[in-house]
């Protein structure tokens, strides 16, 4: 029972020390106390549970104990172990008493230490200033932050609508490409873009008329006026002010003339046009010949357009190498005298020389042609240089004059070696759709188309004799020989050859100028000829070369050795 209250004594001793340890030490727990437990962190009640479990062997001690004889020699050596342990027990308490002593003073140190800490600092007020501090901190940057936000925008939107527009205009996107849907031909539309390109083309013309008359001295005092002008502020170095001068002069009498003054003042004398009719008064033939007649100027206008075109073309493209020759040295002492006259030089030098050249020289060479074909260099090159067509017509010609001898040597020793005549070596075969001239309209080899009509004049034949409708009108072509008026009929039967015409140039008793429908405008497209064997003159109708045709008919027949009948050239 003694040796059970003792151990119960040094468990209640090491709880204490361990409590003592975790008060005092703070951190990791020193060596000093080895019969501790593993672990710092178990609690009083693991602790007392370990040692409570321990005093098992030393029951099994007690039973031996009880076992031995009582009186025997270890009782005095066990009385004697308690003691020394009683001693040491005494000690150990003594310690942790003195331990315990040194954490209640630290304790009642650290609690004055706290309570002086506090009433110092007033933690609670400084966290209220604190928080306070931290409400202005963020409302002085929500401030900051609408300010900025406030000059930003009012920047960007200064920025924006003063140079929004030029901003917009840099920036980069995507081309897109848009095809303006083409109108419709109209003749009405046509007859009004031609008036329309008229009227804009009006101010250019007058300037050119002017100008034109001003280099032709039309009024005398006015040239000299103008002459003396120009070369005095060419003298001085004062041509482009001049020409500026008369620019701002000629927009502010553009002003005056759109708020509504009369002023009129020309070299020239501008010469009224006729009023064009009105629509309505108008009819069917006339409006149709209107139609005609812009199509004329267009194909005019176009045709000039495209001449001027091609002639630059070629003088660029060598295709004259005399004329781009003159060129290409002409740029060439440009460009040295560029690289080592002053430039003020070169502008006196040029003044002068276009005031003499405008005012003088074009006068001369616009007086006597002659002399202007000699020694007019720009009208030269200008007038030499070759449009498109032209070079096609030289192309076809040099290859024909290539190819002719070679030919002509051939033809001509084959004809020799088959023993036919010179004569009809170099003399040409004419041949029809159907064959050769003569064997078509039976006529003698000397009968040949006139060279104004080798390949024939279409037209359709109308012979109001007869009723039937393949017979009344017959398509072909019109030839014209010395003694024959010959049309081949263009059908494909077997039985065309007695449909082709025939007529004796001294059997026609009278040829005029036809108009088929008279709803059409001009004077037709027909040529009318009477014979004796017809009751109802033949009508050679749809001819496009009808005048031309017209003509080689009528030259041909006044060539015959007998005219029984009256000509009449004209409708």
């Amino acid at each position: 029972m003694i040796k059970v209250g003792h151990i119960k004594t040094k468990t209640t001793v090491l709880t204490m020390l361990k409590r003592l340890d975790k008060i005092r030490f703070r951190g990791q727990r020193p060596d000093v106390f080895l019969d501790l437990g593993e672990s710092p962190n178990t609690s009083d009640t693991e602790c007392s549970e370990e040692i409570l479990m321990k005093p098992k062997p030393l029951l099994k001690i007690k039973d031996t104990e009880e076992l031995q004889d009582p009186a025997g020699p270890g009782t005095l050596a066990m009385a004697a172990a308690i003691q020394d342990y009683q001693r040491t027990e005494t000690d150990g308490l003594n310690e942790v008493k003195g331990h315990l002593e040194i954490a209640l003073l630290e304790k009642h140190f650290l609690q004055e230490e706290l309570r002086k800490l506090r009433e110092e600092t007033n933690i609670e007020t400084l966290k209220q200033e604190l928080e306070k501090e931290r409400s202005k901190r963020l409302d002085l940057e929500q401030k900051l932050n609408l300010e900025k936000e406030t000059m930003y925008s009012r920047l960007q939107t200064w920025l924006y609508d003063r140079f929004g527009a030029y901003i917009e205009d840099f920036r980069f996107q995507p081309e897109v490409n848009t095809v303006e849907p083409d109108e419709p031909l109209s003749a009405k539309r046509l007859t009004e873009n031609m008036r329309r390109l008229k009227r804009g083309a009006k101010p250019v013309t007058n300037f050119k008329r002017n100008l034109f008359a001003l280099s032709s001295w039309h009024s005398v005092y006015t040239s000299t006026f103008a002459f003396i002008i120009y070369m005095n502020a060419a003298w001085h170095g004062w041509a482009i002010p001049l020409f500026l001068f008369l620019a701002i002069l000629r927009l502010s009498l553009n002003y005056l003339i759109s708020r509504g003054w009369r002023i009129q003042w020309s070299i020239v004398p501008e010469v009224s046009e006729p009023a064009e009719p009105p629509k309505e008064d108008l009819t069917v033939s006339e409006k149709f010949q209107l139609v005609l007649d812009v199509a004329q100027k267009a194909q005019n206008l176009f045709g000039k357009m495209a001449d001027v075109l091609e002639k630059i073309k070629n003088l660029f493209m060598w295709v004259h190498p005399e004329i781009t020759q003159k060129l290409y040295i002409g740029l060439w002492v440009a460009f040295i005298c560029s690289c080592l006259l002053p430039y003020k030089l070169m502008g006196f030098m040029m003044g002068l020389y276009a005031g003499i050249k405008f005012f003088i020289i074009d006068f001369l060479f616009r007086s006597c042609p002659k002399l202007r074909d000699k020694y007019d260099t720009p009208h030269i090159i200008w007038t030499s240089l070759p449009t498109d067509p032209q070079l096609k017509e030289r192309g076809g010609a040099t290859l024909s004059r290539r190819i002719q001898p070679a030919v002509a040597r051939g033809s001509l020793g084959t004809g020799l070696a088959c023993g036919i005549s010179l004569e009809e070596q170099t003399g040409r075969v004419y041949n029809t759709k159907k064959g050769s001239f003569h064997e078509v309209f039976n006529l003698s080899e000397d009968e040949r188309p006139l060279a104004v009509c080798e390949n024939g004049w279409r037209c359709c034949l109308i012979n109001r004799d007869r009723k039937s409708p393949t017979d009344y009108i017959r398509n072909g072509v019109l030839f014209v020989t010395e003694n024959y008026l010959c049309f081949e009929s263009s059908s494909s039967r077997s039985n065309s050859s007695k449909k082709n015409k025939v007529i004796k140039l001294i059997d026609i008793t009278d040829i005029q100028k036809y108009k088929v429908l008279s709803v059409l405008p001009g004077s037709g497209m027909g040529i009318s000829i009477a014979t004796p064997s017809t009751q109802k003159p033949l009508v050679f109708g749809a001819m496009i070369h009808r005048d031309e045709a017209f003509d080689a008919i009528f030259t041909q027949y006044m060539k015959t050795p007998t005219m029984t009948t009256a000509i009449n050239p004209e409708t």
